[in-house]
């Protein structure tokens, strides 16, 4: 059984945008497994500068738009996404963190921030899923930041990720057993 524990005024957003309890253990999965990673990218490169907060913050409210559109929490969309970075902006949260609601769900690359990478790989592993074109911008930026070769750092990664997805299916067993 998963235990879930989210920061307090994040719990109390969630509970102020009505977030049914299927959203929160998905958001509360998620979050924890953006934390595992980033503990363990710490681990593995030390001088490696990247924002943690803002990933597990993005971690934790990147589908909170499916508050409003809450059929996207048993059927494929993207609604949620701009609807999700509005909620956060009439919350009073800047510009910079809302951004995790839209970046999550689109194609990223190389352009793209450590931290939009970090949370969308977050929000892949946690049930499993891996995404080699996501993973490779994201060898991309490590290999660049820490001058480790890229193989190196795509063996180092793909040891993370295999074991972050390892207990997926107990994960997407406890999303399920929340009411939608």
């Amino acid at each position: 059984m998963h235990v879930c524990s989210l920061p307090s005024h994040i719990e109390d957003l969630l509970s102020k945008v009505k977030a049914p309890p299927r959203l929160r253990a998905h958001l509360c999965l998620v979050h924890d497994t953006a934390r595992q990673l980033t503990a363990e990218i710490s681990a593995a490169w030390p001088k490696l500068i990247f924002d943690a907060q803002a990933i597990h913050l993005g971690a934790v409210t990147h589908d909170i738009g499916k508050a409003i559109h809450t059929q996207e929490l048993s059927e494929p969309g993207h609604t949620h996404e701009d609807a999700g970075r509005m909620l956060l902006l009439q919350h009073g949260w800047s510009e910079q963190s809302a951004r995790f609601t839209v970046t999550h769900g689109r194609k990223l690359d190389a352009n793209d921030t450590l931290e939009d990478l970090l949370v969308a790989v977050a929000d892949k592993v946690w049930k499993g899923k891996r995404d080699d074109a996501l993973e490779k911008a994201l060898v991309g930026h490590v290999a660049a930041l820490s001058g480790q070769e890229p193989w190196q750092v795509w063996l180092a990664l793909d040891d993370m990720l295999t074991k972050l997805a390892e207990p997926a299916e107990d994960r997407l067993r406890w999303q399920a057993s929340h009411s939608l």
